[in-house]
């Protein structure tokens, strides 16, 4: 549960370190994604969740 609980607290600090550091990037960002078709929005995001297991996995050994 530890683990867990300093991983999403790690999501929120990068988060948001974009918007505090480069808030017009993080809005272009928003806007090209919202642009997006919903199928193409759907591959990349599971594309993400897999990238995120993988070094999730690294991590952990």
């Amino acid at each position: 549960m530890n683990d867990l609980l300093a991983g999403l607290g790690l999501a929120i600090v990068l988060e948001g370190l974009l918007w505090a550091l480069w808030p017009d990037l993080g809005r272009t960002i928003v806007r090209e994604l919202a642009s997006l078709p919903e199928r193409q929005l759907a591959l990349i995001a599971w594309m993400m969740v897999v990238l995120g297991m993988i070094l999730v996995w690294l991590a952990r050994g």
